[in-house]
């Protein structure tokens, strides 16, 4: 958990002083202890913005179904994560409390309070706002009750052919017991009766996953409208099918959610992906943690769920169907008109080849000057993957280091390394397989590596290696140059299309000897402090931060110009929380741009007058970090891979990289500004941890959307002649 002190013995061992200094100038005791909003409330807050873009008719209708499914999906992982992760310390009896000092018995009330609220706000967007939008744009999704007799007779031979076959009903009698219910797994829950004997049975029957889950009525290729009818419902009109001569009295949909947090005791004496093999077949029985019924299921039924399950009152969820709306991705259709409007990035202007029919020559042009990347808006693919491409098949590049935290299947990126290493070239890839959820994945990947020669490695005992990082060693006429890449977000070019980030190309000399160093720790025993470009976490990020920020608050308290801007995925860390705290009351101007949780208070009288806190969602998934500070008129401004969290600052090796061009600065600065600016559509926070949208004007025109505007400005820099 993230509130958790884990010690370690790595060289990047936490180096900092757990003491803190109180707030300075709060006379009202509460504010010292109710000073935080609750992180797991937060996180709610931040997928309620999420459903409030479903629920938005202003965007397009198959751009809010995604929204829904994003919602639906967010919410497993919270539940699966961070409410599993308060029921096991109640379990344990490690009831330490949360960042607000509550039990977390407490919280877990509160969360199921909210989150009820949150599933049935959910439901009722399908329901009564988006299903209706969809069915006005030709697209419906429809029940079995409503269909005629040509739609079923087209849709059982369908079932007879492509669903039946691969159906396995599981009785519940003496002789089965209840059957094993994987997580976030669609069922239905079947009550029969013996047409001879009278007895009633229960049987379990899981929805294939491997099916679609929306199942075509129409089956004509083209039509002016077209009609789906979900997988479960279906199943459901065919029971006889699969129980005959027997009588079906009940059937309801059910789905359960599981602890499926990996828990890894690390040994040095152990190997660590045997352990994590062994983690991962534990995370498929971890214990249930929600229940979800549709709303008609009789008590009979969910008596026998509950008690089976071993779930409280508390953690059953009673919602219309269809359940499962993640199941919404799964609706793929080619309507242009009912998504954004499409945007192709445009390449980064420096890497831009001079003449129209020239191959960029990658190298020349960040050996020139530091390049500044900004995606999805500039490509990933012919920046950051051209980059390592160029690097693998380059006959005068020795080495590549790199670290991968999450990737692609069939990846671009892995694929150049592999090419690199079985061309002779020295690669060394650390690739964490303790990225949650891509574990399996990620020791796949490792082992691959290693097959074609790769020097795998897997980071320092105790912490997760979460900075993106690249590294290439090449020879210019007998002299060594170093390429390197920083960037905010991960080396995966499925999602570089989806998330926003940043990522620097530099060939600077000192970032390279500082990442060499850095590599040299990771992969080996070196333990090296000497960063002159970079801050590195564990070792000293958190204390730099801090120290950045009190200056601020003495430059504020002296009368000098100060200011502080902050943009990142989670604001949670008390110490760095209360130390712009201090310098809010020192009157320092202060901005955080976040995108999910934020257990700051904004805006309260004598401690936080001077912060403002804006979140911006859309059709990008905002995931750069940014840590602006004025310093005297010498702006200091990193990028990197840290979240203002205990676990990145405490339990991951993260690093930021200080950004020296001065149309850096200027287009970072430019950045904060267009983002804070009451005429761009956001969300803002106050100090009860209300988040509201801001994304009309007085008189009910939309305000900017920075995402699209930033697509525009982006794409019309300023190009050689005929390039685009």
């Amino acid at each position: 958990m993230d509130g958790d002190n884990i010690q370690t013995d790595s060289g990047l061992g936490s180096d900092f002083d757990d003491d803190f200094d109180p707030l300075i100038g709060v006379n009202d005791p509460a504010l010292l202890t109710e000073r935080y909003l609750d992180r797991e409330l937060s996180w709610l807050a931040f997928n309620q913005r999420v459903l409030e873009l479903a629920e938005d008719p202003d965007l397009p209708a198959l751009e809010r179904a995604n929204f829904l499914a994003i919602f639906a999906s967010n919410l497993d992982e919270f539940f699966m994560v961070r409410v599993a992760g308060l029921k096991r310390r109640i379990l344990t009896g490690l009831a330490v409390p949360t960042n607000i000092g509550r039990a977390p018995q407490d919280a877990l009330s509160d969360i199921s309070t909210t989150a009820h609220v949150l599933q049935a706000r959910h439901a009722h967007a399908f329901q009564d706002l988006v299903s209706p939008a969809l069915a006005e744009a030709g697209i419906d999704i429809v029940n079995w009750d409503t269909l005629d007799d040509a739609d079923r007779r087209s849709l059982r031979d369908y079932f007879s052919n492509q669903i039946f076959p691969v159906l396995m009903p599981l009785a519940v009698d003496p002789v089965h017991p209840f059957p094993y219910i994987s997580g976030l797994s669609l069922n239905l829950a079947v009550r029969v009766r013996n047409s001879k004997t009278g007895k009633q049975e229960f049987a379990r029957l899981k929805v294939p996953t491997m099916l679609p889950r929306f199942v075509r009525v129409d089956r004509r290729e083209k039509a002016d409208s077209v009609r789906f009818i979900t997988l479960e419902d279906l199943i459901a009109n065919h029971l006889g099918d699969l129980f005959p001569g027997m009588d079906i009295l009940e059937h309801h949909v059910f789905r359960v959610t599981r602890n499926e947090d990996v828990e890894i005791e690390e040994d040095e004496t152990e190997n660590l992906i045997k352990a994590l093999e062994k983690e991962l077949l534990r995370r498929r029985f971890g214990p249930p943690i929600r229940l979800e019924i549709t709303e008609d299921m009789d008590e009979v039924t969910l008596g026998l769920l509950v008690r089976e399950l071993d779930v409280t009152d508390q953690e059953v969820y009673r919602l219309p169907a269809p359940l499962d709306l993640g199941g919404l991705f799964d609706l793929r259709i080619d309507r242009p008109d009912l998504r954004y409007v499409k945007h192709v990035p445009t390449t980064a202007v420096q890497l831009l080849a001079p003449e129209p029919n020239a191959e960029p020559d990658i190298f020349s042009a960040i050996s020139r000057r530091d390049i500044l990347l900004h995606h999805p808006y500039e490509s990933f693919a012919t920046s950051v993957q051209a980059f390592l491409e160029q690097a693998a098949a380059d006959p005068d590049v020795l080495a590549i280091k790199q670290t991968l935290y999450r990737t692609s299947g069939d990846s671009p990126i892995v694929e150049a390394l592999i090419a690199a290493a079985e061309s002779g070239k020295q690669v060394l890839a650390l690739v964490e397989i303790k990225a949650r959820f891509d574990e399996q994945a990620n020791i796949t990947w490792a082992r691959k590596l290693e097959k074609a020669g790769v020097h795998v490695v897997y980071g320092l005992v105790g912490l997760k290696t979460h900075c993106k990082l690249a590294l290439v060693v090449r020879n210019e006429d007998g002299v060594l140059r170093h390429y390197s890449h920083i960037g905010t977000g991960n080396y995966n070019p499925k999602t570089s299309r989806l998330y926003e980030d940043l990522g620097l190309l530099t060939a600077d000399p000192q970032v390279g000897k500082d990442l060499t160093r850095l590599f040299n720790e990771l992969s080996g025993y070196a333990i090296e402090k000497k960063f002159k470009r970079l801050l590195v976490a564990p070792l000293h990020l958190r204390r730099a931060l801090l120290k950045s920020i009190a200056t601020e608050t003495a430059a504020a308290q002296a009368g000098k110009p100060s200011g502080i801007r902050i943009k990142v995925n989670s604001m949670v860390d008390e110490a760095i929380i209360d130390a712009l705290y201090r310098a809010s009351q020192a009157r320092v101007p202060i901005e955080i741009w976040v995108r999910g949780i934020c257990s700051l208070k904004p805006g309260v009288p004598g401690m936080s007058e001077t912060i403002k806190v804006r979140s911006i969602l859309g059709r990008y998934l905002e995931h750069s970090r940014i840590f602006s500070f004025h310093t005297n008129g010498d702006p200091q401004v990193y990028i990197g891979s840290a979240d203002m969290m205990h676990r990145n600052l405490d339990r991951r090796v993260e690093a930021l990289v200080r950004l020296v061009d001065p149309d850096h600065l200027t287009e970072i600065d430019a950045l904060f500004t267009r983002a804070m600016d009451d005429r761009t559509s956001s969300w803002w926070l106050d100090s009860s941890g209300e988040w509201t949208r801001h994304h009309l004007d007085g008189s009910g025109h939309p305000l900017d959307d920075m995402q699209n505007r930033l697509m525009q400005q982006i794409s019309l820099r300023k190009r050689p002649a005929g390039r685009r």
